[in-house]
């Protein structure tokens, strides 16, 4: 694992603790997401391409799973 970041997921007024662990490792180019259910997998993986774009990093070009 390459980072675990501590962040919150709101429900209405309410917050939980949620932890998204990171992984890059060699391999073909993709971008994984597990945990979620398919469409918010799908709406993940562009925002965080969009994310980093805005932010002026270039997409890494190897093997990145996020749970």
């Amino acid at each position: 694992m390459l980072s675990c970041i501590r962040s919150a997921a709101l429900l209405g007024i309410d917050a939980y603790p949620v932890h998204v662990e990171i992984d890059i490792s060699s391999g073909l180019p993709t971008f994984c997401t597990v945990g979620l259910p398919h469409g918010a997998v799908k709406e993940g993986r562009e925002r965080v391409s969009a994310a980093l774009g805005n932010a002026g990093f270039d997409f890494p070009l190897r093997r990145i799973t996020v749970n």
